[in-house]
């Protein structure tokens, strides 16, 4: 029974209360853009963590159960990300069969140690409990601390991703609004067709095209590798001082909505290129290798892409049939993946030009004219605008807690905090705008801790604590955490090009 002291500890006053019941939420794909506002979930879940002027009395518990659908659908909209956008990158980072291998593989070894998660969950957890406190219960404080400081590596690791990707499509969309467009026109020889006229290699300068006819001063005012992440600060900066950021979760439906456009965006657009593809012909422009040394690339990303390891004690305790909890993880696994493979696949397969081309964010290699990109852009862009309040809100309270024991000690810690996050933000947009080395950095670091190392090791405490820990178990969980530090040291021997 003393197992099950830290969660009956509940006296210590309001604050450190709060940071009990506060889960380690979110990353890349956190988990208020992917559940509408309506759900039954997202309800109990806002009143119980968004409002830290709750008058719930201490100890007060109260889970909303949730049918099995919904409990898939909150998982696989979790778990949906900035991760689509860089899929057909990852998918030529490691070849033509490696990449969809990987994506297979990843996807079934993240099924299992989330799973592992779950099982020491509902052995030696608490009815109010997360990742955190399994962690400290299992291991020991020290432990704890480990999980929180990794959970907060992914949250500014998405803060990062998303503001680059916003100084992005704020620049292509206020251009195509003042009627500049960067039309890229090829040599002839290359036989393109006016369907093929919208996609473009950014490598590659163009032969032509209408950019000399902006102004030197326009260059210099708005310039996406210099000013606009600045510029992006004016409109981002005054949402994040808010004390609750309940106004923002009222879009996270959108994430839903973006989701499927992309899907119908690359469907569309490989629809009308049709399958470039050549495994054999090394020097044709569709040359398609089927393993690239670079590979290790990928296994970083797809290590973030399905990534929801510290939340999903938190997401399946709502499920209304707790015996039904691994068939619907199983279930949401199966469609994250199959989405995946269809952006990251159909995409690497369709796509006209070199597969060297292909960029980390794919929106890159459209032209700014282009009607669908256009929409994509502006609706990811308000989208976006949403979400990072809200990302900023848990990474803030999360560190607060921890250095101060208050969500909102005061104005001047949470407007100093915020201009150091926004600050990192801007510094990485200016010398560091790749959001495939940022992904899969984030993934590989965090993920050999919350995805590889902790779930198997909280699966051998338990195991060990029920005397059931055999030799096969040892082995096959050490290769497991061995396998995650091997992402991780594999990301300082690849490149993102």
């Amino acid at each position: 029974m003393d197992d099950w002291k830290p969660f009956r500890q509940r006296e210590r006053g309001m604050s450190q209360n709060y940071a009990e019941r506060v889960p380690l939420l979110s990353d890349a794909k956190t988990l208020w853009r992917a559940i509408s506002q309506d759900s039954a979930y997202f309800a109990g879940v806002r009143s119980k963590f968004m409002d830290p002027e709750s008058t719930k009395a201490d100890g007060y518990t109260h889970v909303t159960k949730q049918s099995s659908i919904v409990t898939i659908f909150a998982i696989w909209n979790t778990m949906m990300g900035t991760s689509l956008l860089a899929m057909p990158w990852g998918i030529e980072r490691a070849g033509l069969a490696m990449g969809p291998a990987l994506t297979l593989g990843m996807g079934a070894l993240c099924l299992y140690t989330a799973y592992c998660n779950i099982r020491a969950h509902r052995t030696h957890g608490g009815p109010t409990g997360d990742i955190a406190e399994l962690t400290r219960t299992l291991l020991g404080p020290q432990a704890e601390v480990v999980a929180k400081v990794f959970s907060l590596i992914v949250l500014l690791g998405a803060n990062i991703v998303y503001w680059i990707l916003m100084s992005n499509f704020l620049y292509h969309s206020i251009n195509y609004v003042v009627g500049i467009t960067e039309d890229t026109v090829y040599d002839t020889t290359m036989n393109f067709s006016a369907s093929h006229a919208a996609v473009f290699c950014p490598r590659d300068a163009p032969l032509s095209g209408n950019s000399s006819t902006v102004s030197d001063t326009y260059k210099a005012i708005w310039n996406i590798d210099t000013t606009v992440p600045i510029f992006l600060s004016l409109l981002i900066g005054p949402l994040l001082n808010f004390k609750s950021p309940t106004f923002f979760t009222k879009f996270n439906s959108f994430g839903t909505l973006s989701v499927m456009y992309l899907i119908l965006f690359v469907l569309v657009k490989s629809g009308i290129w049709g399958i470039n593809l050549d495994t054999e012909d090394s020097t044709s422009l569709h040359y398609s290798p089927l393993v690239k040394d670079s590979f290790p690339a990928t296994s970083g990303m797809l290590a973030l892409s399905f990534f929801i390891h510290n939340i999903i004690i938190t997401v399946m305790r709502s499920n209304s049939n707790q015996k039904n909890n691994g068939r619907d993880l199983s279930i949401a696994y199966f469609l994250v993946t199959a989405t995946y493979m269809t952006i990251g696949v159909v995409f690497y397969v369709t796509f006209p030009l070199a597969k060297s081309c292909i960029q980390d964010n794919i929106l890159n290699n459209f032209a700014s004219w282009d009607v669908m990109t256009v929409v994509a852009r502006v609706f990811l862009l308000f989208q976006l605008v949403t979400v990072f309040p809200l990302i900023s809100y848990m990474l803030r309270v999360q560190t607060m807690i921890a250095l101060t024991g208050e969500s909102y000690p005061s104005r001047i810690h949470v407007v100093a905090f915020n201009f150091i996050v926004v600050a990192i933000c801007i510094l990485f947009a200016v010398f560091l705008p790749r959001i495939g080395t940022i992904i899969r950095f984030t993934g590989a670091i965090s993920g050999l801790v919350h995805v590889f190392a902790l779930p198997c090791i909280l699966r051998l405490a338990t195991l060990y604590r029920n005397d059931k820990a055999g030799t096969l178990s040892w082995l096959l969980h050490s290769a497991i955490t061995l396998y995650g530090g091997a992402v991780l040291l594999g990301q300082f021997f690849v490149t993102d090009s």
